[in-house]
């Protein structure tokens, strides 16, 4: 990786009549190692041979101030290592097209192979014993032909439909695959390391759950269409256009929540149809720490392969939602002053924001007919925008909320400076948010050059999540990724599928969620096997790290280097105890201190 040492030009803020840049907010603050790697550490996936000592060169404030204008700063690097990556330029509905729906067809047509197979040899049972059921099991296999394929059934298959079927499974494996892939290679390879983390951090925020539905479908236009461009702009852009987004709508089902007396009106002398889905959704779970109201079983609807085909259909209804996790969760808080019912009047605002053409990864659409008509009451405040204009209003007045400024610049400076974060630096990320309108790029701005972030007690405050823990270590070693598959898989093992947080809440940013004994153990087995050189698909050059002058100087370089010198005693003697390069540089990635940033 190359910082580049172009003149930056800083950017003036003036509040109260004067003004103020990066360079003047960090005034007193030292450009030395200890602190440069703390910014490393902090704001980005920690430093890359060689990082601290550009930055250094460049200056800390300069340093900043790119990373707070990513756009500026070319990032040539990562692009060439996600060059070959053709699902993550695909639109949702492309991506359905080449990706899914063959799978889809494939799977239907075996599944009604069998069924008429199972339905002939049910018929010829029947003749010879009259008194035989006629809705047994394989008479069920009949009437589903959507169930999934086990094992089994897949053996069964003549050879070239096999082969066939294998083929577009794993060219439907290919999205997730390299959406996984590109989200840690730009970790570790990325020159906007603060955008990358904050990409995570918003993702997170506004989270959905791969497992769920068609989710994988519209996953890479999430974070790429939704999610990053906005890391840096205002707060309410944000908001909009995850409220908008068709993941965000079927994950927490408001695409399906309507106006329960939607079927009493017409258009066109026709009954009022609801959209229905298409990829089967894995059973979900319970949430924690609070469960996420379920809708009731679709009896056969939005592509549930399990259900009855022939039971009656639930009658569209008023979903709760998204409502509720949007006032919870993404803006104003758990205790942000709302009641329940606010939760229903914020869920008829919503009603008809739907997803056109769900079947072929299609886009947000709203649907009039829909729409509960007529005021709503949200927070005391009357809505009457009608229409699609209903939902804005609300996203208007939520992104203006001071609890929402309040709740906002809690969660950064949770994840920026400190898991016990000071009531005073909140206070005044929630006057910058309130005072900018919502711009997050000055709200990281006040963060990041905050006498609390440089202060004693955050250097290595914060636990590494397996991701940034991951992603720090082969910055640390310079190792070079050609497949990040198994690096994707040993997240799993780690406890940490990239996208797979079930809840809305996404992954949880406490230090007590991610240090106890089996995930230390999962760390320090993969430090080994990294510098081992035992992980598929990536190179760790350990002599370009330690040079040629005997252990005892490799335990120095890699100490001072990985660690900034700064270890107990403890963890000096563990590392003395390494008798060979590969046992050093495990026990330093497994070091307590290498575990924070």
């Amino acid at each position: 990786m190359r910082f580049r040492s172009a003149a930056v030009v800083l950017v003036a803020l003036s509040i109260g009549g004067a003004t103020v840049t990066t360079a003047s907010k960090l005034k007193g603050i030292p450009n030395d190692d200890r602190t440069i790697t703390h910014v490393l550490n902090r704001i980005g996936f920690g430093p890359a041979p060689g990082d601290v000592q550009r930055v250094a060169q460049l200056g800390l404030d300069k340093y900043i101030e790119q990373q707070l204008h990513p756009e500026k700063l070319p990032d040539d690097g990562v692009k060439a290592k996600l060059a070959s990556f053709e699902t993550l330029k695909l639109s949702s509905e492309q991506i359905a097209n080449r990706y899914y729906t063959p799978f889809q067809q494939a799977r239907k047509e075996i599944k009604k192979e069998e069924g008429q197979k199972a339905q002939t040899q049910t018929q010829a049972q029947q003749q010879t014993d009259p008194n035989m059921a006629a809705n047994g099991t394989q008479a069920d296999a009949a009437k589903n032909p959507f169930a999934p394929i086990d094992q089994k059934e897949l053996q069964d298959l003549p050879p070239e439909e096999r082969e066939k079927f294998i083929e577009l499974r794993k060219a439907q494996a290919r999205v997730h695959d390299e959406l996984t892939q590109q989200k840690l290679l730009r970790a570790v390879y990325s020159d906007h390391q603060l955008e990358e983390q904050l990409v995570d951090f918003w993702f997170n925020h506004f989270n959905v759950f791969v497992g769920k539905g068609p989710e994988r479908v519209y996953l890479t236009e999430y974070e790429r269409d939704v999610i990053r461009p906005h890391v840096f702009g205002k707060f309410r852009d944000l908001l909009g256009a995850t409220a908008h987004s068709p993941a965000m709508m079927f994950y927490l089902d408001n695409w399906q929540s309507s106006d329960p007396n939607a079927e009493l009106r017409r258009n066109n002398n026709r009954p009022f149809a609801r959209p229905a889905g298409f990829y089967p959704p894995r059973r979900q779970p319970a949430f924690a720490p609070r469960p996420m109201p379920m809708p009731a079983p679709q009896n056969g609807q939005n592509g549930n392969p399990n259900a009855n085909p022939n039971a009656p259909k639930r009658k569209p209804g008023l979903n709760e939602n998204y409502a509720r996790e949007l006032m919870e969760l993404h803006t104003l808080g758990v205790n942000g002053g709302y009641t329940q019912q606010d939760v229903i009047e914020v869920a008829k605002c919503f009603t008809g924001w739907t997803i056109d053409k769900p079947q072929q990864g299609g886009s947000f659409r709203f649907d009039d007919r829909r729409h509960v008509p007529g005021p709503k009451t949200v927070l005391g405040k009357k809505i009457d925008k009608g229409g699609e204009g209903d939902g804005e209003a609300v996203l208007d007045m939520l992104a203006k909320h001071p609890s929402t400024a309040k709740f906002i610049a809690t969660k950064l400076v949770h994840k920026f400076v400190s898991d016990d974060p000071s009531p005073a630096l909140i206070d005044r990320v929630a006057k910058t948010f309130r005072d900018t309108d919502g711009d997050l790029r000055e709200v990281m701005r006040t963060i990041i050059t905050s006498p609390e972030f440089f202060a004693p007690d955050a250097l290595r405050a914060k636990v590494k999540t397996p991701f940034e823990f991951v992603a720090s270590a082969l910055r640390a070693t310079g190792a070079q990724v050609d497949d990040a598959t198994v690096l994707v898989r040993n997240l799993q093992q780690m406890g940490m599928p990239l996208y797979g947080a079930q809840p809305p809440t996404g992954y949880v940013d406490h230090a007590e969620t991610w240090v106890n004994t089996g995930s230390l153990l999962n760390r320090m087995n993969f430090a080994l096997a990294l510098v081992s050189n035992h992980v598929k698909g990536v190179t760790v050059d350990l002599s370009r790290l330690i040079g040629a002058d005997g252990i005892d100087a490799a335990r120095q370089t890699l100490v001072a280097n990985m660690l900034s010198n700064e270890v107990s005693d403890a963890t000096r003697a563990t590392i003395e105890k390494g008798t060979e390069p590969a046992q050093v540089a495990a026990l330093t990635l497994g070091s307590p201190e290498f575990q924070r940033r």
